[in-house]
């Protein structure tokens, strides 16, 4: 999520352009002969689900079925009177396949691991964003039922609909990845579908210092963090890396620990072993059965957990998992949607207030500075990079105000000609309270980590 390589041959081994996705097979008039294409490839679909037996799809390797389909669609084209080259029938066979195995048009774009998202605005126009940059390219769908068949496959795969009467819907695919569809009548200009792609290999606390996105010496601080229990809130915007973040950060944890993660689509990829995850469910199609964060962060507390992670706190469940850090589960993390660490505390004191539960602003705040003890602000920068921007220890009380102190910092120097971010980390000389605690633990850090303008790491 935060950065990944670049591909550069296509899926099915077709000739690619510079982002590594498939150049138009029939010449320069791409959108006609793309369209003759799609019309090609829905008309042999069509025939092939008349002709194989589908039941026995699951019993065969994709190289099997390849093998098979393979001499179907030569003599389907032969009855369409299709004159195609052997890399033409190569291209439509992979495309034939991906639409009966898997997502058709979405698959080369699922493969691609320098894509991180995958933003459909109706069944002619696809963006995706790669290294951190927005970039139309040329897949498309052969109609809106055809982008609606897709939405169905994908939601229906997780127990979900999209319809008429419930036209927007949070699923996963089974890689973890995060989709997100709205459909007519709400989607104006056709279906909505952005896929939020989880990296194959999960990317460690490592990776992220190996990208320049955390520094080591703020990375040896944020283990002691998890390692001596200390309560973390992750802020960030959207896309920022809020969840590869807490994924890294979570690799601290003690493996002899017992930890339940709550999601609304699961997509955390913790590494112990003794991990018990929870979902949402939402209503089904009479308005009932509905399953919230908050149920399950009370249903959480019933099930001994050492650590309770939230993959992201919106609502009246920001209230229950301040009273699980406060109550003897040290050690918890959370995300949440904000610019600023500041801004941060205070989201989560306006979700309290979404709990229903009749309490003074005083009290919420008193609540907050007591179980959150960390607050980690990521961002996404003009260049398209995730970094850490801030890490803040949360101190306690003054008056009615929570107090914080900044640890350390991204000082942005200004922009190279290329237009990337220059600027380096610092320690802003605060020697935090946590250092305690970590002490407790047995984890002793340097003092000269927080020494006061302490360059950490020059970013170019």
């Amino acid at each position: 999520m935060w950065q990944i390589g670049k591909s550069k041959a296509g899926k099915h081994g077709e000739a690619t352009n510079e982002a590594g996705l498939p150049q138009p097979i029939f010449g320069s008039s791409f959108d006609a002969e793309a369209d003759r294409f799609l019309g090609l490839k829905s008309a042999i679909h069509r025939k092939l689900l008349d002709r194989i037996n589908l039941s026995l799809l699951d019993k065969l390797s994709r190289e099997q079925i390849e093998e098979e389909v393979g001499d179907i669609v030569l003599s389907l084209l032969i009855e369409e009177d299709a004159a195609l080259n052997a890399r033409e029938r190569e291209r439509l066979v992979g495309e034939v396949l991906d639409e009966l195995l898997g997502l058709g048009p979405l698959e080369p774009l699922l493969a691609d691991e320098s894509i991180t998202d995958i933003l459909v605005n109706g069944h002619k126009t696809v963006f995706v964003e790669r290294f951190g940059l927005l970039e139309k390219v040329p897949t498309r769908f052969q109609d809106e039922r055809h982008l609606l068949r897709i939405i169905q496959k994908i939601v229906s795969a997780v127990g979900r609909r999209v319809d008429e009467s419930s036209p927007f819907v949070d699923a996963r695919l089974a890689d973890g990845s995060r989709v997100n569809a709205i459909v007519a009548p709400l989607a104006i200009d056709g279906s909505l579908l952005s896929i939020r792609k989880f990296a194959k290999q999960r990317i460690s606390m490592a990776r992220l210092v190996e990208l320049g996105s955390v520094p080591a010496e703020v990375a040896e601080v944020m283990s002691a963090i998890v390692r001596s229990r200390r309560n973390v809130l992750i802020s960030g915007g959207t896309g920022s890396g809020k969840t590869t973040l807490l994924n890294a950060l979570s690799s601290y944890i003690d493996g002899r620990e017992r930890i339940v993660t709550i999601e609304d689509s699961a997509e955390l990829q913790l590494q112990q072993e003794h991990v018990a995850r929870l979902e949402t469910r939402p209503p089904n199609i009479e308005g009932r059965g509905e399953i919230t964060q908050r149920d399950l962060v009370k249903n959480a507390l019933r099930m001994r957990p050492d650590r309770i992670i939230v993959g992201e706190v919106r609502s009246g469940e920001a209230f229950d998992m301040l009273q699980a850090m406060n109550t003897g589960h040290d050690g918890s993390m959370t995300t949440v949607h904000a610019n600023t660490a500041r801004d941060a505390l205070s989201r989560v004191e306006q979700m309290i207030g979404m709990s229903g539960i009749e309490i003074s602003p005083a009290s919420a705040r008193a609540q907050i500075a007591s179980a959150i003890n960390v607050v980690i602000q990521i961002g996404r920068q003009a260049d398209g990079r995730r970094r850490l921007l801030s890490l803040s220890e949360v101190v306690g009380m003054e008056g009615q105000t929570i107090t914080m102190q900044e640890i350390f910092r991204f000082k942005m120097a200004g922009r190279s000609d290329t237009g990337d971010v220059l600027g380096h980390f610092e320690a802003t000389g605060i020697r935090p309270k946590f250092l305690n605690d970590a002490g407790e633990h047995g984890i002793e850090l340097p003092s000269d980590l927080f020494r006061p303008s302490l360059k950490l790491g020059d970013v170019r």
